[in-house]
């Protein structure tokens, strides 16, 4: 049992007007590198045809693979557990497009999509991501309770930022959000205020931003620890987007420098799977 920590390509783009991106062998190579376990393919910032031609890289590289899917339909989603069979994900990431208004129908709708990973012998996570079948956090909740079956992938900038979190976090979000934590398999890291979806990492203004994700993540391995064998490893995606993600300043400059922020957000999360391992040995010796 291990923590297998994972950086976005689409994280690794720069998006700076007038500047061509660095090619994608050079931003494999750098993180195989940096010494990240696996890169993740996001369907929602390339087609899949364009994602079907980086297949060859995964080998190259040595990089595990991990999929994001967007499925726009209930269909849709079985052409990307195609291509993630190809990149060797050990699952695949949801954020679904088909977005009811009723509970009842993104029951109907999540059934469907885990009826197809069923016939294509894939587990999927449905990402807790805003405009998706998962958008609100209250909504994602009385989901869990009509689909016992449903996982999650838990990026919670989404929700910090759609419930318009406060500090000190609440009694209730915390109870909520440690509902969430509890079903799911795989974890994200961005870190959200009630306001922007993505802080800079070194501002001092943002610690106690980050030390709520810290604790959220040390609590999400604990969890995840508790659930799976001891021969499974945890997955935790960087996932820093690219502007408008990043803020900018008045030239259109991102404010900080992502690449170091994913490295930080590696240590970061590492050190976080220690403290959990250390939690659940304390509470087991207490035993």
């Amino acid at each position: 049992m291990a923590l297998s920590v994972y950086q976005s390509l689409w994280a690794t783009e720069m998006r700076r007007p007038g500047a061509p991106e660095r090619p994608v062998e050079e931003r494999f190579d750098r993180v195989r590198d940096a010494g990240f376990d696996g890169m993740a393919i996001d369907l929602g910032a390339m087609d899949i045809d364009a994602a079907r031609k980086l297949v060859p890289e995964f080998t190259r590289t040595g990089l595990k693979g991990l999929l994001t899917a967007f499925p726009r339909s209930i269909e849709e989603l079985r052409p990307a557990l195609g291509l993630a069979k190809d990149i060797g994900s050990p699952f695949v990431i949801v954020v679904g497009q088909v977005m009811p208004l009723a509970v009842a129908d993104m029951a109907e709708a999540i059934r469907a999509w885990l009826m197809i990973a069923g016939e294509e012998k894939l587990p999927i996570q449905f990402e807790t991501h805003r405009n998706s079948i998962t958008n609100d956090l209250f909504s994602t909740l009385l989901l869990l309770d009509a689909v016992p079956e449903m996982r999650l992938s838990a990026d919670l900038s989404h929700y910090v930022v759609d419930r318009e979190m406060m500090q000190p976090i609440t009694a209730d979000y915390q109870s909520y959000v440690g509902r969430i934590l509890e079903r799911s398999d795989s974890f994200q890291g961005r870190i959200a205020n009630r306001c922007q979806v993505q802080l800079p990492l070194n501002f001092p203004q943002h610690r106690v931003w980050i030390d709520t994700f810290l604790d959220w993540w040390r609590r999400g391995f604990a969890s995840w620890r508790r659930r799976f064998p001891a021969d499974q490893d945890c997955i935790f995606l960087c996932e820093l987007g690219p502007r408008d993600y990043a803020i900018t300043d008045a030239n259109g400059e991102e404010l900080s420098d992502r690449w170091s922020e994913a490295l930080l957000l590696k240590q970061w999360a590492t050190a976080c799977w220690a403290e959990a391992d250390e939690d659940s040995a304390d509470r087991s010796a207490a035993a």
